[in-house]
């Protein structure tokens, strides 16, 4: 499979199972309504995993813009192709959000809260500040970004001279799972934790121009924040990652 095909397929596999399980906890009159933020961690971590099933063997299975960005600071990564993997991540995001839309119509006609209908697209701050808001995306993405290095298997040499290989190995799609578990249910009450800005950017603009009886605003003014925070932590990660290999 060509990369950018399987990173498209990848993070649109990933929307389609996190945007869903949120559509699935929030819309009025499913099955899930109201289960909670326990559901929506583990929906999001198994999406990764998922995802990272899919499009692992042809592209690495980045899925996220700031994994990309990471690993090209880290030096694993080619920058030449850093921006056709976003957009392509960007592209699967929008076509998963828009399939949830498509499956969830009844129930997010249905639905009269404006604040859940836009939750199951996109992140708000639970409480407004913006400081506060960015750094909770920088320290998550941090995290994500930091640990994702370590899984991709760097080595180092033991005492003893042995080459030692940091990694699950053939299970890699699942500590990535789980972290991302981690991360929600330990950082994401903040924020919602997109550590993603393609997960942010690519349903925003779907809720922006699909059709739903109650809707209200994309929230435009706060969309930096995902965007920023995340890059920002990917950045970080990396340059933390090079001082400490």
């Amino acid at each position: 499979m060509n990369p950018l095909v399987a990173e498209f397929l990848g993070t649109l596999i990933l929307i389609l199972m996190g945007v869903g399980v949120c559509a699935n906890n929030s819309l009025k009159d499913t099955f899930a309504n109201n289960t909670g933020w326990v559901l929506i961690t583990f929906g999001w971590g198994l999406g990764v995993f998922l995802g990272v099933v899919v499009a692992g063997p042809f592209s690495g299975a980045h899925i996220n813009p700031t994994v990309s960005i990471g690993l090209a600071v880290a030096g694993k990564f080619p920058w030449a192709d850093v921006p056709l993997f976003i957009v392509a991540q960007l592209l699967g995001a929008m076509a998963g959000a828009f399939i949830v839309w498509m499956l969830y119509h009844d129930h997010y006609n249905k639905t009269e809260d404006a604040a859940a209908v836009k939750g199951t697209f996109c992140t708000c701050p639970a409480i407004k500040n913006t400081f506060r808001n960015v750094l909770s995306e920088v320290v998550g993405t941090f995290v994500l970004i930091l640990v994702v290095l370590f899984i991709a298997g760097p080595e180092f040499t033991a005492d003893n001279h042995t080459n030692v290989k940091i990694g699950l190995g053939s299970v890699g799609a699942l500590p990535v799972a789980l972290l991302v578990i981690a991360i929600g249910m330990s950082l994401g009450g903040l924020t919602g934790y997109a550590i993603n800005p393609a997960r942010d950017l690519g349903p925003r603009i779907i809720h922006a121009l699909v059709p739903i009886k109650t809707k209200g605003s994309s929230d435009w003014d706060y969309a930096w924040i995902p965007i920023i925070g995340p890059i920002m932590g990917a950045v970080i990660a990396a340059g933390v990652y090079l001082l400490v290999i």
